[in-house]
Parts: structure tokens; sequence; C-alpha cells
């Protein structure tokens, strides 16, 4: 024991210098990459500002904003060993969406998105197998089935509008909507996505493995056993499962002939008719892409129907012209939906929706980076080095260009403005370049049709509070109160539909 402890002291000098030369050359290694953009002079060893990111990941973006300015448009800092650049210039975010290739960018959708979504995932696919699979998607939202989708949606959303009222309307007090939005979204994803082929069993088991991804999602990367991350990711692959499975009932049902009546069936129906089957069709690999799907349309949607409500509260006018043009168009003790025809009419409406959406795009920084395959030279006096994982920001190009961006201003998106043409490239909320949103049509028809019916069946006020409005991470941008409202019914009753 003696002898031991003299060794170690004896040793102790050298594990000293070795550890403050590691650190010393982490350090260094650091601003050999920062070169001349800004970004702290000092990173803390090993996690960097990992903490900062998880603990208030709002304040840690701001900053990141504030310090790469309009120019240069970028800066840089360093999470978990990882070197980070984040951009806030418009251009500068389009060179990254516009070179997703093998030898450029990879689109990753979480810093350590591999090791949390698994193999089997759209976002992760280049060149030809990219667009085989692009062009296997097609089917799924042609006009047909985006109006079996419509359908769909405004069964689950009036299910739930009813709960709403019936719980908390009259003289229950105010009511936090962020969990009963997620609930309504969750619920819709998965009607439309895989209708039939989930029963009551496995909806919860679904609902409570996606609460866990969620969770885990925000959390420091430590993929063990009882750590956030790691629970996480082992809810991911019980998802991808269950989906694949349903991707295999569909496929037994689309052969027999059926209709579709979800997601899944419109493209199971157009894969069963090919022979031999595309590349990229087995179960597994679809269970895979369906959980890419669900993940986009998810929190995505949570976020938006939030700050919706929230900026109707706001904006009266705007509130009263969404509750006259609907009115016109849909008549809600009809005891009928609104139909693909009724939704074209909504012009108004779609614009309300299209500029939440821009005023606060809800994939902001955190579910777009992408690593730098090699060196690629950015600008003319910074070449962005190879392993970097890079956020490009939609959130900062949506308030650049714009006339007024700070303004929440639907008619910006009129017919007689056209700011959605005029300023096309900074609207990047659904991204840009091969790796666009392949669902935009079917998450906007969402938004549109739960303003419409939201705004048109209840009365809601916001109770606000200091902050109410800043932007939390959760893992989409969300009000900080949650979008606390107090709720009435505002019609003599819902419409009389089967809900069931």
């Amino acid at each position: 024991m003696i002898i031991s402890v003299s060794i170690l002291v004896s040793l102790a000098p050298y594990i000293v210098s070795a550890l403050l030369l590691f650190l010393f050359l982490e350090q260094l290694s650091y601003h050999v990459k920062k070169r001349n953009i800004p970004g702290p002079f000092f990173v803390p060893p090993i996690i960097g500002n990992a903490v900062s990111l998880v603990t208030d990941p709002t304040t840690f973006w701001d900053k990141q904003s504030a310090t790469a300015g309009t120019s240069p448009g970028l800066s840089a800092n360093y999470l978990i060993g990882k070197f980070i650049v984040y951009i806030r210039d418009t251009e500068l975010s389009h060179q990254i969406f516009s070179n997703v290739r093998p030898d450029a960018f990879h689109l990753v959708g979480h810093p350590f998105g591999k090791k949390l979504f698994g193999d089997h995932n759209l976002i992760y696919m280049f060149g030809e197998d990219h667009k085989s699979v692009r062009r296997q998607l097609a089917p799924n939202f042609t006009p047909k089935a985006l109006s079996t989708y419509t359908t769909l949606q405004q069964l689950v959303i009036l299910r739930h509008l009813r709960r709403w009222e019936e719980t908390f309307s009259g003289e229950s007090g105010p009511v936090s909507l962020r969990n009963l939005v997620r609930e309504l979204n969750l619920e819709t994803s998965q009607t439309v996505f895989v209708g039939p082929y989930l029963d009551k069993e496995a909806r919860n088991m679904f609902r409570t493995d996606y609460n866990i991804f969620n969770l885990g999602s925000m959390a420091l990367p430590i993929d063990l056993p009882g750590f956030a991350f790691g629970e996480a990711r082992r809810a991911v692959t019980r998802l991808a499962d269950t989906l694949a499975v349903c991707a295999g009932k569909s496929k037994a049902r689309m052969a027999a002939g059926e209709e579709p009546t979800c997601l899944i069936d419109f493209w199971m129906q157009a894969i069963v008719e090919e022979s031999p089957a595309p590349p990229h069709s087995g179960d597994e690999e679809i269970g895979g892409f369906l959980f890419d799907f669900l993940f986009a349309a998810q929190d995505a949607s949570t976020s938006s129907l939030l700050w919706a409500v929230g900026l109707l509260d706001s904006h009266p006018e705007v509130l009263r012209r969404v509750r006259e043009e609907v009115a016109r168009i849909w008549q809600h003790d009809s005891n009928a939906l609104i139909t693909v025809d009724h939704l074209a009419e909504m012009k108004y409406t779609r614009c309300v929706a299209r500029e939440v959406v821009r005023f606060r795009p809800p994939a902001t920084i955190t579910m777009v980076p992408h690593v730098a395959a090699k060196d690629f030279p950015l600008t003319t006096s910074y070449t962005i080095p190879k392993g970097t994982i890079v956020f490009p920001s939609v959130f900062d190009s949506s308030f650049q260009g714009f006339t007024e961006p700070d303004r929440f201003d639907p008619d910006r998106f009129s017919e007689a403005r056209k700011e959605d043409q005029a300023f096309k490239r900074n609207f990047l909320a659904f991204g840009w370049g091969p790796h666009q949103c392949v669902g935009q049509r079917y998450a906007l028809n969402h938004l549109v049709l739960f303003i419409a019916m939201f705004s048109t069946l209840l009365d809601f006020k916001r109770v606000r509070s200091d902050g109410c409005d800043e932007i939390v991470y959760c893992p989409t941008i969300s009000p900080k109160d949650g979008c606390t409202v107090v709720l009435s019914r505002r019609v003599a009753a819902f419409p009389d539909l089967p809900l069931n």
C-alpha cells in the first residue's frame, strides 16, 4: 500500500502535466478552428458550453446570434468535444442547405442525431437513394391523400376542442395549452400516419415512448441506463419497431386491393404495385422513415399551434378577420367538415398560418444541424473545418429582408404584397434544397384547420404574466407560459359528428 501511494505521488507531476497538455491542446484546437470569427475566447474543458445550452437554450442561442451579428453573420462555440458554427446570415445558411451531399454537409437533425435516431432515417440519405425515397413519398401528398388527411385531422381537432371545452371552460380557471396541444398533435400524427394499425394499448405505449424521446433529446448525450439520452435512444428504437409493424400490416391490406385510409396506406399502395419492390422499402426502413415524419410533424406543429393562439389573442383585428372569413365559408352548425375547397377559399387564414410560421419558425436552430464532411470554404475569409457541427438559423432568416420583420403582419403574404415571393430566400421555415420538408402542405393545412376551428368554436383569453411570450425550447420553441388561456364555448353547439 505504501509502495502504491509512493508510486502515485511520483507519477502525479506527469499526470498533471499530461492533463495540462491535453487542456492546452484542446483550447489550441478550438482557436485554430475558430480563426477570425467571433466566439468565446475560452471554453470549459471537455464539455465546452454544453451545460449552459442544456440549462438555458434560449439564452445560449440568443448569445450566439448576437455574437454573430450582421457581419460576419456567423459565430463559434464548443460543445462536448465538438466545434460548432452558428450561422445568422441568410445567404450563408443557403450555402449549407444547398450543399447537403456526401462531400459537403450531412443533415443530422440533432447534434448527436445518428446515435439518437438510429440508421434508418431519411435525413441521412443522399443522391439517388434520397431521390428514390422522395419519389416513393409523392403519393402521400397528392390532392386525394391530403383530402383524406383533412378529414382525419378535423375529427381529432374537434374531439380535443370538445374535451377542452368540457373540462376547462367556465369556472375552472386558466389552463396551459402546451400539453393539451401536444396530445392533440400526437393523436393527429398517429391517426393520419398509421390510422387503423395502432390499437389503444399501442397508442398509449407510443405516447409514453415519445415523451421519453422528447425529454432525452434535450439532455446531455450520455448513452447509459438511467440517463435521459440513453432512455430516449431506446424509446426511438421501440417507436420505429412499432411503425415497422404498421408498415407490414398496411402492405398486406393494400396488396389485397383495399382503399387507403391513412398516409402509410398511400405509401404502401404505391410500393406493392411495383415489381420488384423499390429500394429502401423494407418494413424496418419504412419504420425509421415514419419516425422521421413523426419527429418533424409532432413537435413543429405543437409549436405553431401554440404561437397561433397567442398571436391571435394579441392581435384582435387579425382574429376578427379570421372569424369573419371562416364564417363566410364554413357553417359550423351544418354538421359538416371543412372541405379542401373550403380550405382553398380561406386565403386570409392561410396568410395568418404562414405568418405564424415565419414569425415563430418552430425548427429554429436546434432541429437543423449539419456536419461538415470536409473543409468547406464558406466565405472568402473563413473555411468551416471538417467535423464541425453547423447550425443555420432559420429563426434569424425570418427577420431578414421582410418589410418590418419584427411585426406580426399576415397581409405580407397576400396576393397584393406577395412577400413570400419577394423574400422567398428568407422564408426557410420548411428548409431549402434537397432536404426541404416534403410535408409542408400537410403542415400548413393542419395549422389552418386548427386556427379556423379553434377561433370559431371557442372564445379564449390569454392570461398574461411577465415574460409569458419569451421563447423556451421543448425541443421546438414555445411561449414560456405554455400559452395559458381561459376558455369558453363561443357557439351554441359543436358540430354533431361521430368523433370516436
